[in-house]
């Protein structure tokens, strides 16, 4: 990943060669020609392709606010498969009396009807503000009469007294774009730094001093062409840290005297202990001696004491899904409803940590699907999450009572994104956060061979560490979808499902099955697999192209499945699979099937170890080998004859 730091005061010498002149900011003209084009000239297979993008940030020197000016024409080809178009979200941020304000919005769908472009307007009606939390509110509104063949174009116009930091833009989407452009126009005396990150060159670019507006400004000016879709890779955490996005920040003024705003890590860490929202909080220590719980004064060890507070905390509040680094409505009126957000559980926690003789700190982060903290760019915006953690002789220790599945460096899924900021009283760091605890999942089926040929039984999925957590979430989005992924996925008749939480955190759901086409019958024999439905039928890592980005599997794991059934009456093992067993040269991969005749039982076991969280794209092939090797392994069949 290729990271540019542009900063306005500077020259740009360096980083830019003369641009080729290029009119931005001018929207083409409607083109009916383009409600009659039938797929997309950059990826015939995709769903909608931006026609026309821009992003205008610019700073008005009479309000002194930043305006933010959007404009979007985007082609519908397959409006089932483009939802994402379909209904338009535009945040707005308000701390305090201060607060951003949308205004010329104009939005149409347009539509060839009898060879004649017709446009139908998006009502007042459609339009509507939800709010979201105390500083973000949401205005939406969905686009009508939307067909395959549309064009939709919407535009609007965001004012807002925050000048501080512009939002990021991503200019590599899912979405093949014919052309997108992203404008910054900030007055000379107010200078921003600019975050350039991916692989992608604008094929224009202008970043120069000019007159605008009546009064000197800088301008960075990007534009693209013909850009195709973002590719997906599997096994990626969140694709958008390798796209291509552009962001800046203010670096500083310059009206009667130079004033930098550009922070470090330390000045961040000074002003969060200064907030009322996070610091402040922290100082509350009356709190922790009222609330702490009882028996912890009685554990000597160090570690027992932390987990005992821990637990307390984790099984005593329940989170509210808001996330965020600081406090909305207070740990004090956390104690008494016993619901907060993020920062108010995990702040307490730290709180009570202290108070108890421990050395505890916040540990700030950016979860999974925010994005990864830029260290060399210092900013508090690049956090949206906090956990605690302790340092003992041994070292640090994090804890996240968010969870209530969660233990000590025992962290959910969304937690686990390389590092964070530690914010300690005295000094702020960096710590690296790598998930060395091992999940497992057990996938166990017990079965017999009913006389009719059908096969019944038990069939039991449990997970645990953080594969149990991320199971567990995907359970409590939607129960339903959950459990009918069993039929889907296995295409076997799936009854009295069971899924939930055991004491110990981990995640299980147990069921019966049962099915009329695992046995093929041939003459008196019978041909089974052995792994019934639970072979590994695909090769997960299948792409064929060359990897371009890390192999995250989030958690190192260990996947265990094990299938017993028994041999039907009257009948005897004419042929047995083969046994296998795989690993890499630094043991980091490993695979084994294992298959053998118990008396009247078949038992077969298949075991992936996979050491580490993450890999290098360099074990792609390692993984492709062995994963093929595994699904040969798993398509092999028993043959059962019947005794004369």
């Amino acid at each position: 990943m290729r990271k540019l730091f542009l900063i306005a005061a500077c020259s740009m010498n360096f980083a830019f060669i003369d641009a080729q002149k290029h009119a931005f900011l001018e929207p083409p003209k409607f083109n009916d020609a383009d409600l009659s084009r039938q797929k997309s000239t950059l990826d015939e297979n995709a769903p909608a392709e931006i026609l026309y993008k821009s992003l205008h940030f610019s700073i008005d020197t009479n309000t002194g606010n930043l305006v933010k000016q959007a404009f979007y024409r985007v082609k519908i080809y397959d409006k089932d498969k483009a939802e994402e178009w379909l209904n338009l979200e535009i945040p707005l941020l308000q701390r305090g009396s201060d607060q951003e304000t949308i205004s010329k919005i104009k939005a149409f769908t347009y539509n060839l009807e009898n060879g004649i472009s017709v446009a139908t307007k998006v009502d007042k009606s459609s339009k509507y503000k939800s709010k979201e939390s105390k500083y973000f509110s949401i205005t939406k509104f969905a686009f009508p009469n939307v067909k395959n063949g549309s064009v939709i174009e919407y535009q609007y116009e965001v004012n807002s007294p925050f000048l501080f930091v512009i939002p990021e833009i991503m200019i590599e989407t899912d979405t093949p774009s014919l052309y997108t452009e992203y404008v910054l126009d900030s007055p000379s005396n107010i200078s921003y730094s600019v975050n350039y990150t991916g692989s992608l060159n604008p094929k224009y670019r202008e970043v120069e001093e000019r007159t605008m507006y009546g009064t000197n400004y800088r301008t960075y000016r990007f534009g693209y062409e013909n850009l195709k879709g973002f590719k997906t890779e599997k096994f990626v955490s969140n694709d958008d840290n390798y796209r291509t996005k552009i962001s800046a920040e203010l670096h500083s003024t310059n009206f009667r005297e130079l004033k930098l705003y550009s922070s470090s890590w330390e000045q961040i860490k000074e002003r969060l202990y200064e907030n009322e929202d996070f610091g402040d909080e922290l100082k509350k220590t009356r709190l922790a001696k009222e609330n702490m719980p009882a028996g912890i004064s009685g554990i000597t060890n160090e570690i027992d004491k932390a987990n005992a507070i821990f637990n307390y905390v984790k099984n005593t509040f329940t989170w509210n899904k808001d996330r965020g680094l600081y406090v909305e409505d207070g740990i004090k009126k956390m104690i008494e409803t016993k619901t907060g957000n993020a920062a108010e559980i995990n702040l307490f926690l730290v709180m009570l940590l202290r108070e108890a003789g421990i050395k505890a700190d916040p540990l700030t982060i950016s979860t999974v699907n925010h994005g990864l903290i830029n260290i060399a760019s210092p900013n508090v915006n690049n956090m949206n999450f906090v956990i605690a953690a302790i340092q003992t002789k041994d070292g640090f220790h994090l804890y996240d009572a968010t969870s209530k599945q969660s233990s000590i460096d025992q962290l959910p899924p969304r937690d686990w994104n390389q590092y964070g900021i530690l914010i300690s009283k005295d000094k702020v760091q960096q710590l690296s956060m790598v998930n060395a605890k091992t999940s497992f999942t057990y996938l166990t089926a017990e079965a017999k061979i009913n006389a009719d040929g059908s096969v019944s039984g038990t069939y039991s999925d449990k997970d645990t560490g953080t594969y149990a957590m991320f199971a567990k979430e995907n359970y409590d989005d939607n129960a339903d979808k959950y459990k009918k992924q069993y039929k889907e996925n296995f295409s076997i008749d799936f009854t009295d499902i069971d899924s939930k939480v055991l004491e110990n955190g981990d995640f299980e759901s147990t069921m019966k099955f049962s099915s009329d086409n695992l046995i093929d019958r041939i003459g008196k024999k019978m041909i089974i697999n052995p792994m019934l439905f639970l072979n590994k039928n695909s090769n997960e890592f299948d792409q064929t192209e060359e990897r371009k980005y890390l192999i995250d599997f989030i958690s190192p794991f260990t996947r265990i499945k094990k299938i017993v059934f028994e041999i039907p009456e009257g009948y005897a093992v004419e042929e047995m699979p083969k046994s296998k067993k795989i690993v890499t040269d630094d043991k980091e991969i490993e695979y084994s099937y294992i298959v053998e005749q118990k008396g009247n039982k078949i038992e077969v076991v298949s075991t992936t170890k996979i050491l580490s969280p993450n890999y290098p794209k360099e074990y792609y092939p390692a993984f492709k080998q062995i994963w093929g090797v595994a699904s040969k392994q798993e398509n092999q069949v028993i043959s059962l004859v019947k005794k004369s």
